[in-house]
């Protein structure tokens, strides 16, 4: 219809050459104006294509977007709670360094008291040594003193041998047995001669060794011992024992042989006592009669003296 309008025009102004002129120009405006529309119509179908293409790529890449801030919202919500687990990890590591603390103070405690312990230690191993030294020496001390009684039985076993008497010493303790058939009468407690004589070869002999130094200090008594054998009653010969013992034991103190030290010291150790038929000896289940018939010489040693000496010696005194 524009064209129809353009010929029309034409056609009226055909006439002239002012005419023709305008419709030209005319023709030409339209036709510019036909091309401009053309052009904005080109140009806004390209920017809506652009737009919707854009459009879309926004979209696209808004998805993108939300996605990747979804994504980032659960990274940041695990990397909350990893930074709750490392403040509870640095919590702990916390109270581990504190326990690592106390440890280590603990530790340099424990050093310390240590290092007095090895001390104490040390000092105990000195002193357990000198303890061991001191009880090795103790020990030999307490050695010869067990070995006193042993030692003068050996030397009372000896001596009479050397000596040519023949008196038996126990081994053990260091009794003898004189036989009072020698010196008594059946009956009797008056010392016959050859009693008296063998007193007076034997008492100084027994007296020498056991009146030693060396045995003065442990020597705590002589005991003379009377015995009889069964026959007769325990009274009779409980008397009879008695006066036997005492006799020997009388005539020990008035041997001219012995000497003023001598006597005094058997005045305060020496005693007599009868047994009476309470020891009798027996040889295969009888009665040796003669062998019960005895006088007894014995010792003992101050054994009060020696405890005491020996709890001395215990005690490091």
């Amino acid at each position: 219809m524009a064209r129809q309008r353009i010929h029309n025009r034409r056609a009226g102004r055909g006439s002239s050459g002012t005419g023709a002129s305008w419709i030209s120009y005319s023709d030409m405006m339209a036709a510019l104006l036909l091309i401009f529309v053309l052009i904005l119509t080109y140009s806004l179908y390209q920017y809506f294509t652009m737009l919707e293409t854009k459009t879309k790529e926004l979209n696209d890449q808004q998805i993108v977007l939300d996605q990747q801030a979804i994504d980032l919202r659960l990274a940041r919500d695990e990397l909350d709670e990893k930074e709750a687990t490392l403040v509870i990890i640095q919590g702990n590591l916390d109270d581990l360094k504190v326990k690592l603390d106390e440890q280590e103070k603990s530790l340099a405690d424990l050093k310390i008291v240590l290092s007095a312990r090895e001390a104490d230690l040390e000092a105990a191993t000195l002193k357990l040594q000198e303890q061991k030294d001191l009880l090795a020496t103790q020990a030999e001390r307490i050695d010869k003193l067990i070995g006193i009684r042993s030692t003068m039985i050996q030397d009372l076993s000896s001596t009479l041998s050397a000596a040519n008497l023949k008196a038996a010493v126990d081994p053990n303790s260091g009794d003898i047995k004189l036989d009072s058939s020698v010196l008594f009468e059946t009956g009797s407690s008056t010392i016959r001669p050859e009693g008296q004589e063998l007193l007076n070869s034997f008492i100084p002999v027994y007296l020498d060794v056991l009146l030693r130094p060396e045995y003065a200090d442990y020597l705590g008594e002589i005991i003379i011992e009377g015995h009889t054998d069964t026959d007769g009653s325990y009274e009779s010969n409980l008397k009879l024992s008695q006066n036997r013992a005492l006799q020997v034991s009388l005539y020990c103190l008035n041997m001219p042989s012995l000497t003023s030290a001598q006597k005094a010291k058997l005045q305060e150790i020496m005693t007599a006592t009868g047994r009476s038929e309470s020891d009798p000896v027996y040889v295969d289940g009888v009665e040796d009669k003669s062998a019960s018939r005895r006088v007894e010489f014995k010792f003992s040693l101050k054994d009060s003296e020696m405890i005491e000496e020996m709890n001395q010696i215990l005690s490091g005194q």
